[in-house]
């Protein structure tokens, strides 16, 4: 498997990492990224998270110049006046704007630090496993012209399971489901590397999509995307709950063109969630179906982890207990799982060439 490129060239990084215990590595910073369809977080190696901000860039529509990045941008989002536009450069987790990723990433990294000595830091980037080589080739090119110094990528689900603290050096199996804003993540891993992983492009925005679709249809009501996030956060479940909850719903009616309020249940939004859910339950049981028997009876007692925002949502854990039959824990912080496991893994450069020996038979 290849992870670096340096100067255009797929290089091994397993050379990167020697060179990086140079003393150039000594004196330049190292930072993790967990580069989100909705979110990106930013890990610096012995201070810890420094940058959590949503995945927006407002940009000049005629220029295309940078207006502002971040929770600033997020703001803007369906409020922005002609010569602006609020964007999200970033869809199912993986680059749709080249450049503006890019601006985004410059903006960030200078945010950690405003000048890195002897060329640039060294940056772990996390992405998502079913990403296709060209697709990777744009998430590096954009690290390196943001100012890396050098680029290794990691897949998410390895990195979230290092994040929640799974023994992925035990050989026995170790599951994990991140479920991120674009996409949603499954690894099987057993000694260091994945032995099995399945990927969808499903996640928090799909389900923002159905509870917009969910309002259009039933009460003629249009909605943007931060309210649908809003209702989801307020109400939205999988699983039925104790006390169900409601609340009052602003937005355009699609008939009459007018302002118009309606009242919503968490019922009804549980209803919404249910194409996504169901989508995302039946990639899990699929990855289940292929584990190996030696594998899949470890998961009778261990079960698997959730992680990522989308694993959130009230009741998830349940419901995926109900139709797996199997134990599921909520990592302790899963928003933070994937971008403190880039940390972990920068913490520890060995762990990288023992992933690379494990994994490459996959590629």
């Amino acid at each position: 498997m290849t992870l670096g490129i340096e100067k255009g060239l797929l290089v091994d990084e397993s050379r990167v990492i020697e060179r990086e215990r140079s003393v150039l590595g000594i004196f330049s910073k190292d930072i993790g990224i967990d580069l989100g369809t909705a979110n990106t977080l930013i890990y610096v190696k012995d201070k810890g998270i420094v940058v959590r901000e949503p995945s927006v860039v407002a940009i000049d529509a005629f220029t295309r110049k940078v207006y502002c990045v971040g929770d600033e941008a997020k703001k803007m989002l369906g409020r922005t006046p002609g010569n602006l536009r609020a964007v999200r450069p970033l869809k199912d987790g993986v680059i749709s704007d080249f450049e503006v990723t890019e601006e985004m990433l410059r903006h960030f990294i200078r945010k950690v630090e405003s000048r890195f000595s002897l060329g640039g830091p060294r940056v772990v980037v996390a992405v998502p496993s079913g990403i296709t080589k060209v697709e990777r080739r744009a998430v590096e090119e954009s690290a390196y012209n943001a100012g890396a110094r050098s680029v290794i990528l990691l897949e998410e689900p390895f990195v979230a399971a290092i994040g929640v603290g799974l023994p992925i050096d035990e050989a026995a199996a170790n599951m994990i489901v991140d479920i991120g804003g674009g996409t949603t993540e499954i690894a099987i891993i057993s000694l260091s590397g994945i032995v099995l992983k399945r990927s969808i492009r499903v996640g928090g925005d799909e389900m923002d999509d159905a509870i917009m679709n969910y309002l259009k249809q039933a009460y003629t009501l249009v909605i943007g995307q931060r309210t649908a996030e809003e209702i989801k956060i307020r109400i939205g479940s999988a699983y039925p709950l104790d006390e169900e909850i409601s609340m009052e719903v602003r937005g355009q009616d699609s008939v009459a063109g007018l302002p118009k309020m309606i009242e919503i249940t968490s019922e009804e939004i549980r209803d919404a969630l249910g194409g996504p859910l169901k989508e995302i339950a039946d990639l899990i049981r699929k990855a289940l179906e292929l584990c190996p028997a030696e594998l899949s009876s470890d998961l009778v007692d261990r079960g698997f982890f959730l992680a990522g925002g989308g694993a959130l949502l009230r009741g998830l854990d349940n419901y995926l207990s109900e139709i797996t039959g199997l134990p599921v824990l909520l990592a302790e912080d899963p928003l933070t799982a994937v971008v403190n496991g880039a940390g972990m893994a920068l913490e520890n450069i060995e762990l990288l060439l023992e992933y690379k020996k494990a994994t490459d038979n996959l590629y």
